[in-house]
């Protein structure tokens, strides 16, 4: 019995490695694991090896997992009886408690030295860790490689004579989710200016695809519109004091919007309104900007309106707007940018109400509850209040205390905010 400890030893760190590097390759992030891959190396090698067939790999760690959970169990149980049993090791049969003993005492040395512990620990550093090992385990790869192969046989056989089951042969894709967690990692960790950018556009597109009209259009109380029979003098002024290219024109009210007009139309020196009108693509709120830019694309137009829910006006957006999401702000001259956000000395935050709840989150970590039913800091207050507070309210929503310190008839526009803790 004198070698049992060093092979039981063996075993555990054996059993630990099999079902470590099972875990990781589940876990890693496949992107990372890709360029990890091209950096070239020996281990780059090794991890090609491994990862080019995904189902060979978990595989043989199943193997060699169970190889060395057999032996371990073999001379364990053997050991067991050794020391507190020295009496019964040449007994044949053995007493139930004593078998009880030995699995209850393998099972809880085995869990907790070579699957749980190793588990987690190859969890959190996968590809840190698959990349480490990746040379040992090429090793047992080429070794356990004719078991592996022929249980692999048996199990595509059995799925396939009985199940109908084809083996899955569909190249590795990555997810989007693997996307944003390696981007998220990248966002602002870089010192160049250049790389920033590329890597800022590239996260911005994977949120493209989950943006709504509604977070992107101008709110309606922000739309500047014309009625159509507004002279052409008062038109051509209003162009002159907002530096907008467009304008929306509506018939008895912002709620019927019937076209735009854009600046260029006054060169032609129209007679009225009305006859240098273009039509607008009107979209619901709840629609994608991805499909919203494609209707505009197809149609061949730059405006849209959005509608709320009745059929009326909730805001408007351009295409420069929805082009803005992907590559950031695009600013001119005529862009007047007055939102106000910072810090005063007691932890109290000043706030534009137009300011977005992700944006106020990720920015200073505020933790405002999120939801579909608003946007923007207004948005939210009003949600939590359902009306407009009057200046000077004071008011506490979740863990913030809230002053409103300027409104208007119609919208909230500055306000005070201090957390609890502050």
């Amino acid at each position: 019995m004198s070698h049992s400890p060093i092979v039981i030893l063996v075993c555990l760190l054996l059993s630990a490695f099999f079902s470590g590097m099972e875990i990781a390759f589940v876990s890693s992030n496949r992107i990372r694991l890709a360029i990890q891959k091209k950096q070239g190396g020996l281990m780059a090698i090794a991890l090609s090896k491994l990862t080019d067939n995904p189902s060979k790999f978990i595989a043989t760690m199943l193997v060699g997992n169970n190889v060395a959970l057999v032996v371990y169990g073999i001379f364990m149980g053997h050991y067991i009886i050794y020391l507190a049993h020295p009496n019964l090791v040449y007994i044949a049969e053995l007493p139930l408690s004593v078998i009880l003993e030995q699995i209850l005492i393998s099972t809880a040395v085995i869990l907790i030295t070579a699957e749980f512990i190793p588990r987690v620990v190859f969890q959190i550093y996968s590809n840190s860790l698959l990349q480490f090992f990746a040379i040992p385990a090429i090793f047992f790869y080429h070794i356990l490689s004719p078991l592996t192969n022929g249980f692999l046989w048996f199990s595509n056989t059995l799925l396939h004579k009985i199940f109908k089951v084809g083996e899955n042969q569909n190249p590795t894709a990555f997810t989007r989710v693997e996307l944003e967690e390696y981007v998220s990692e990248h966002v602002g960790s870089s010192s160049e200016e250049n790389l920033e950018n590329e890597i800022q556009i590239f996260h911005n597109a994977l949120a493209f695809t989950d943006r709504k009209a509604r977070e992107v259009m101008v709110p309606r109380a922000e739309i500047t519109a014309v009625d159509r029979y507004t002279p052409l003098k008062d038109l051509t002024d209003l162009f002159s004091k907002t530096g907008y290219s467009k304008i929306l024109v509506f018939n008895s009210g912002v709620d019927h919007i019937v076209g735009y007009v854009h600046a260029f139309d006054l060169f032609k020196k129209p007679k009225t309104t009305r006859s240098i009108l273009h039509p607008v693509e009107f979209v619901p709120e709840s629609m994608y900007i991805k499909d919203v830019l494609n209707a505009l694309i197809k149609k061949r137009k730059s405006l849209a309106v959005v509608l709320d829910e009745y059929g009326g006006t909730a805001g408007m957006m351009t295409i420069e707007d929805i082009v803005e999401e992907l590559f950031g702000e695009i600013e001119d001259e005529y862009d007047q940018i007055d939102l106000i956000e910072h810090q005063q000395n007691d932890g109290t935050f000043v706030f534009s109400a137009r300011l977005e709840i992700d944006y106020l989150n990720e920015t200073y970590g505020l933790h405002f509850q999120t939801s579909d039913q608003y946007e923007t800091l207004g948005g939210y207050i009003v949600h939590h209040t359902e009306n407009i507070p009057e200046k000077g309210t004071n008011f506490v929503i979740e863990q913030f205390n809230f002053e409103i310190a300027e409104v208007s008839n119609t919208k909230i526009e500055l306000v005070r905010v201090k957390p609890h803790n502050a």
